[in-house]
């Protein structure tokens, strides 16, 4: 098998997914990265090789000859980058979330589909083994029909995670409901088996406004300051020069075939995890970890309290980032890119997310107003449908 040749556009953090697909003599090298820092991009020849080519402007790459392209920049980088690429005919990963604004979600599958280049958005949480059982266990009928979905989502590093950097401005995100939300209003919309079409929220920026310690880390990778050892959240220096995005959010969701579900985030608890309950007809389910040695638990009998479940599912991660759910995820697109057909990920689906968060921080900083999401263009959904033949 001839090595597919890969470009990395963006070597911060998330650039560790293109090292996984980095396999030469094995189906798949990057032949080419950029990044505008020359301090990540010096580091280049190191991660992939003396012969990967290295370049500052992504527009070097468009005629490079590559057979895909990772697209791991700052979200509102996304939108433009994945325009040129797919104008350009090369198959494109974007991480989530797709973009941060709905509109540019819908200018990125109209490319797409004009120019039929394959696109693919890296939702790797459909492949994290907790979603995983707890999707098999609703599809298998184990609570009945699905009526409600809530999940409270405890962002534990929150502070070092996402309020000393980019991430922080939300001319960058729009908000950080949409960019760490779009993973779980994803799952809901999957585990739910429709899309929200009605939100509204409320939040706000509660504690670490309250922080004035600032810092420039431009050039740096988040595993460069975080430490377990800042706590309490105040006790926090050197955040992002800008923070005007919110810590604390909560938003409700109406989907389209009836189901309500709600949505909770907040950035500075003592632990993080993800806690996903699942109530239906004829019982419900709810996961206790999100990790290695994590349960999902279901009951169906009536009663008082009772911590027994009536069935638990426990659920091993193999090795690798996000609960071993990275290596499948690019595995996943290795295959997109040499032969096409289904994913489990879905462009359409990762737009609906983008949709929902956007709405709902729309929501959030107008008073909770209710706000209406709007659905993908018929004929490009039935592209994305057919498997973007």
């Amino acid at each position: 098998m001839d090595d597919i040749q890969l470009g990395v556009i963006g070597l911060g953090i998330r650039s560790d997914l293109a090292g996984l697909a980095h396999r030469p003599g094995s189906g798949s090298l990057v032949a080419a990265a950029c990044d505008r820092d020359s301090r990540l991009l010096a580091f280049a020849e190191e991660r992939f090789g003396p012969r990967v080519r290295t370049t500052p402007d992504h527009h070097a790459l468009l005629d490079a000859g590559l057979d895909g392209v990772f697209v791991l920049t700052p979200d509102h980088t996304h939108e433009q980058i994945g325009l040129d690429f797919l104008e350009a005919g090369v198959p494109v990963f974007l991480d989530k979330p797709m973009t941060i604004t709905t509109e540019g979600c819908d200018r990125l599958l109209a490319a797409a589909h004009k120019h039929r280049t394959p696109l693919y958005v890296g939702h790797n949480m459909r492949h994290m083994p907790v979603v995983v059982a707890i999707r098999e266990l609703i599809v298998s009928g184990a609570i009945g029909e699905v009526k409600a979905i809530w999940c409270r989502h405890f962002v534990g590093h929150g502070g070092d995670f996402y309020f000393k950097d980019w991430h922080a401005d939300r001319r960058n995100t729009t908000g950080l409901l949409l960019q760490k939300g779009a993973h779980d209003l994803d799952v809901i919309h999957w585990l739910a088996g429709g899309y929200t079409r009605r939100v509204n929220a409320m939040g706000g920026l509660t504690v670490y406004g309250d922080i004035d310690s600032r810092r420039d880390r431009s050039g740096q990778r988040m595993t460069e300051w975080l430490s377990t050892e800042n706590w309490p959240p105040l006790s926090l220096t050197g955040l992002n020069p800008v923070v005007d995005v919110e810590d604390l959010s909560m938003m409700q969701m109406q989907l389209d075939n009836g189901v309500f579900a709600s949505y909770q985030q907040c950035h500075y608890t003592p632990d993080y995890w993800r806690n996903y309950t699942v109530i239906g007809t004829e019982g419900r389910l709810e996961n206790f970890g999100d990790t290695e040695g994590s349960e999902v638990r279901v009951w169906n009998r009536r009663s008082d309290y009772r911590a027994e479940a009536d069935l638990v599912v426990r659920v091993h991660s193999p090795a690798g980032s996000h609960g071993g759910a990275d290596p499948v995820l690019v595995e996943e697109f290795l295959r997109f890119v040499r032969e096409g057909g289904a994913t489990v990920t879905s462009p359409v689906a990762a737009r609906e997310a983008v949709a929902a968060g956007h709405a709902a921080t729309v929501s959030l900083r107008d008073g909770g107003r209710a706000i209406d999401v709007a659905p993908v263009d018929p004929d490009v959904a039935a592209y994305f449908a057919r498997g973007q033949k």
